[in-house]
């Protein structure tokens, strides 16, 4: 089955790095068909940033997102220029923390800022919460997948502080589509 997915958010919060963690863990864990583009702004950090991945069960003959079906937004002005246009038979992450604008298609709300500096001491996580929180909503690529594939890409030393995020995420989302 082909997903296109669409990460936005602002330069600093890892929203290239979340949208190839994902793509590693659909080609690498998953036996997928996956490719990742990124746009940010001039700023990089602090501007508005946006990466894509299409995840698919056969080859990928055209790399750009055309239709989003997923979307994550972690911040307001990434919503704005990303998000705002989402179909309503699109899917959508949302970071209540940072994200005040509500889309017309169905969306789960994550607080994955506040959980990141609250529960786990640190802002820098929030990617890995909205990670796992997609994972355990949506089931793009198995639990396993993501975990092998953030424990890849994250700096050593620092594996256990993304898996507690990556299992907070998972709480989060179920949490969340139990109300």
């Amino acid at each position: 089955m082909r997903h296109e997915i669409r990460f936005s958010g602002f330069g600093g919060q890892g929203i290239i790095l979340a949208a190839v963690i994902l793509g590693r863990a659909a080609v690498m864990y998953d036996n997928k068909y996956a490719v990742q583009t990124q746009v940010y702004g001039p700023e990089a950090r602090g501007g508005a940033s946006m990466s894509a991945v299409i995840i698919d069960d056969e080859p990928i003959l055209y790399p750009k997102v055309a239709t989003p079906d997923i979307y994550v937004i972690m911040s307001q002005e990434g919503f704005e220029k990303y998000g705002i246009a989402a179909t309503g038979e699109a899917q959508m992450l949302v970071d209540s923390t940072l994200v005040h604008s509500r889309p017309s298609c169905h969306y789960i709300e994550i607080p994955a800022t506040r959980e990141a500096r609250e529960s786990l001491g640190r802002d820098i996580v929030a990617n890995i919460i909205m990670l796992g929180a997609l994972v355990a909503a949506i089931g793009i690529v198995s639990r396993s997948a993501i975990e092998k594939a953030i424990l890849d890409s994250v700096p050593k030393g620092t594996e256990g502080l993304n898996v507690k995020a990556m299992t907070r995420g998972f709480e989060l989302a179920e949490e969340a589509m139990s109300r």
